[in-house]
């Protein structure tokens, strides 16, 4: 009804129709619910009422609906897609319906001119519109074939910019949006409008004398645009290349011709499609008609580039299919200022040529693909993915190739941000408003927690993708992508679950956990790593205040060794996940069941678990080694079966005083667990005033696979925190078995003192007692406890490590 304008025939034969299908479904529906004949009664009387003039029925119709269509924009402010798509449907089909009677119109009026009948004349002239009284039938029939030509390019035109749509979305689909790829919709449109097109050539061909020459050269020349222009666009590339393409890798890619059926019939020899490589600057080039045949010089070198384009009578298309395109060779254009080569994009042209019509007119179909970044390194590929999310999201139809703005506001760049997570993770579960406030903390360098603050600012390319975050060693995107990979990795159901906060700052974290219970914890994105997920939880201090620690990230590779639910289950000091939720409850579904018993082979299933020993924090500024003891719980728990044992041969050293730190071991991997065993021979020598004085090098291991201890003469940096490593120094067996004497060695300055055997059990109480803090006394009494550094601050992590006391020794 919309699109019912006007009061010529056509309307009002539709308005006729619209009536008689009102009336019907009212009488059927007054039928259904046992109204009685007082409805029928007002039925009827409608009809009678809207018969006379049923372009009424039209206006009213259209009144109400406009009503109903003003109430939801006040409260939705925009209607759903799909009414759209149902919109511009029946709008197509309205201008094709006219198209329709239009031509049956010409067809009765050209066939009464050539009869001479007056008659029939006059009864055409009361069913056609003329300009004015007095035309002949000779200019009606001239106006009407212009009037039709005219719809038939405003038909045309929806159709083109239906097929702009398509391409549209088919490059939204890119970064993950829903995407209806069909094509036999818009194959049938340009079908039918081909229909036409012959309908109307046969008939301005068939008029002859009874248009003027000038008039029937205007015509033709309108009607053969038209073909020209829906032949050439619709030559489709119907499945893409790949947009991050790396040299020396098969892809694949196909074409589709919607008008294939209608004009190719079934020739000899079909025609060949070629694919290949363009620059920007030729892409540009193609779309300026003077520019035919600038994309003839591929850029780049591509097997296997040409396929024919043929009929499928079962598919109901004409296509071709590249199924081992092979990108040999690029050669790199010129760049401008500070581009990478991850910012140049190419495309790839599809073209074929063939001849239409018994005239036998040249036909060159050419199509160009999504732009592309072409790599040739693995490294390149995440940078390259950032240049393609960037120009899908943002850039616009019919544009000049690929031209996309350099800016756009952040509420777009949180949409596109959101569609590629949601289809990259495989997920229904997108972004919520608080991970787009960290997220635009993040991008602008601002801490503002106001989600309106960051309302209407705009987000550069710059800053998506070139400028290095302050503090970090990466990119906005670097860091994103990293988040996806991980999550699309190892962690989608926990995320789809919503077991995940994710993108949440560490003062956040703080805010949201400082007033809840011990135990309690959430899930997050490392902020400072690329890929890494860490758990941050409240503990007590030793004066009973809440704190809260960020255990060290766990990566992809971690997740695989160990899954994110199991590790949650091995710490017993996690209890409620973020805000009251038990973590069994939470993550039940995620453990892995425990094998019990044997297995097939007779043998005692081995598990490993991990740990993170701290009863309580040992707050201290400074780093510096404790009391040595025996018994180091490194992340994971013993297992017998992955044990190894300190020969007789390997003598730990004594060495003067040194506050070195404990470098991460890099000789086992995080599944073995490594027993020191601390039995002494020779119990008559007496310990060194402070075992402060004694440090541990891991730096290499042995050669027969043993921790090796050697001397640290100069301080080590502090590594970056270790991932709750895996390697557990077991207690049980620090007694079982021999280890040779200190060797001696030569001790200069005033603390010189001879080689040591290991102590008594009285000394080394004795000793114990004084690292656990007595004022006054040793080397060590003076000192405070180490303090674990938090997450993502210099110094040593202890999250990993018990260097405290053994009470029960």
């Amino acid at each position: 009804m919309e699109f019912l304008v006007g009061s010529d025939a056509f309307c009002c034969n539709m308005a006729s129709a619209l009536l008689s299908d009102t009336v019907q479904r009212l009488q059927a529906s007054a039928g259904e619910q046992g109204e009685g004949s007082t409805i029928l009664q007002h039925i009827n009387t409608l009809e009678s009422i809207y018969q006379r003039d049923p372009l009424k029925l039209v206006a009213t119709f259209r009144q109400i609906l406009q009503g109903e269509k003003k109430a939801v924009m006040e409260q939705f402010r925009h209607l759903p897609m799909p009414f759209h798509w149902k919109q511009e449907e029946l709008k197509f089909k309205t201008a094709l319906r006219r198209l329709q009677h239009r031509v049956g119109e010409i067809h009765l009026l050209r066939e009464a001119l050539q009869k001479g009948a007056d008659a029939g004349q006059v009864s055409l002239h009361s069913l056609i519109e003329t300009p004015a009284n007095g035309t002949g039938p000779s200019e009606a029939l001239a106006l009407l074939l212009q009037e039709t030509t005219g719809e038939l390019e405003t038909a045309k035109a929806l159709v083109l910019k239906r097929i702009q749509i398509w391409k549209r979305q088919q490059q939204l689909a890119g970064n993950g949006a829903p995407f209806e790829e069909s094509l036999a919709p818009l194959q049938e449109r340009c079908e039918s409008l081909v229909d036409i097109y012959s309908q109307l050539q046969q008939e301005v061909g068939a008029a002859g004398g009874e248009l003027e020459p000038k008039t029937r050269a205007s015509l033709i020349g309108r009607l053969d645009e038209v073909l020209r222009t829906l032949v050439t666009s619709c030559f489709l590339v119907e499945k893409q290349p790949p947009q991050v393409l790396k040299t020396q890798t098969k892809f694949q890619a196909g074409v589709r011709f919607l008008l294939g059926l209608r004009f190719l019939g079934a020739p000899a020899k079909p025609p060949l499609v070629r694919a290949d490589m363009v620059t920007e600057k030729q892409a540009r080039e193609l779309s300026v008609p003077q520019g035919p045949g600038a994309g003839a010089e591929s850029t780049g070198e591509i097997i296997n580039n040409t396929v024919p384009l043929e009929n499928s009578i079962p598919g109901n298309c004409c296509s071709a299919l590249f199924k081992n395109l092979l990108l040999k060779k690029i050669k790199r254009c010129e760049r401008k200022g500070t581009e990478s080569v991850t910012e140049e994009k190419c495309a790839v042209l599809f073209s074929a040529s063939f001849t239409l019509g018994p005239g036998k007119l040249p036909i060159q179909l050419q199509a160009l693909s999504l732009p592309l970044v072409v790599i040739v390194h693995g490294n390149q590929d995440n940078n390259a993915k950032a240049t393609i999310l960037w120009d899908n999201a943002f850039s616009e139809m019919d544009r000049v190739p690929f031209v996309v703005a350099e800016r756009v506001p952040w509420e777009k760049m949180c949409e596109t941000l959101n569609l590629k997570f949601m289809a990259e993770v495989g997920t229904n579960r997108g972004l919520l408003p608080e991970h787009f406030l960290f997220l635009a903390q993040k991008i602008f360098n601002d801490n503002s927690l106001s989600m309106e603050a960051f309302q209407h600012r705009s987000v550069s390319w710059s800053q998506f993708n070139k400028e290095i975050l302050l503090g970090r060693g990466f990119t906005f995107w670097q860091w994103f992508d990293g988040v996806l990979d991980l999550t699309k990795r190892c962690l989608r159901s926990y995320w789809s679950d919503r077991l995940i906060i994710g993108f949440i700052s560490k003062q956040y974290v703080t805010s949201l956990l400082l007033n809840e219970p011990d135990g309690t914890f959430l899930l997050r994105f490392s902020d400072s790593e690329i890929g890494g997920i860490t758990i941050a939880h409240v503990i007590r201090g030793q004066d009973g205040s809440p704190q809260i620690e960020n255990i060290q990230p766990f990566s992809a590779k971690d997740l695989s060794i160990r899954s994110l639910g199991d590790r949650i289950r091995d710490l017993a000091q996690l209890k409620n996940l973020y805000p009251k939720k038990p973590k069994d409850e939470a993550f039940r579904s995620h453990y892995k069941p425990e094998q019990m018993g044997k297995d097939g082979r007779g043998y005692v299933p081995a598990t490993i678990k991990m740990t993170v020993e701290r009863d309580q924090p040992l707050p201290t500024p400074e780093l510096q080694m404790p009391t040595m003891v025996p018994s180091y719980d490194l992340g994971m728990a013993p297992d017998s079966s992955m044990s190894m044992q300190l020969g007789p041969d390997m003598v730990p050293q004594v060495y003067p005083p040194h506050s070195h730190s404990i470098p991460p071991y890099q000789g086992l991997s995080p599944e073995e667990s490594v027993n020191v065993l601390s039995a002494f021979q020779e119990p008559h020598l007496q310990m060194p005033p402070s075992l402060g004085q004694m440090s541990l090098s891991f730096d290499q291991p042995h050669p027969q696979g043993l921790l090796p201890c050697q001397p640290q003469e100069h301080a080590v940096s502090s590594p970056d925190p270790l991932l709750c490593s895996d390697v557990t120094m077991v207690e049980d067996s620090c007694l079982s078995q021999p280890v040779r004497a200190f060797s001696q060695g030569t001790w200069i300055g005033e603390d010189i003192f001879p080689p040591l055997l290991p102590p008594t059990e009285q000394d080394l109480t004795k000793l114990l007692l004084e690292g656990q803090g007595e004022s006054g006394g040793g080397s060590l009494g003076a000192q405070p406890l180490l303090q674990p550094s938090h997450y993502g601050q210099p110094g040593i992590s202890m999250s990993h490590m018990d260097l405290r006391a053994n009470p029960s020794w």
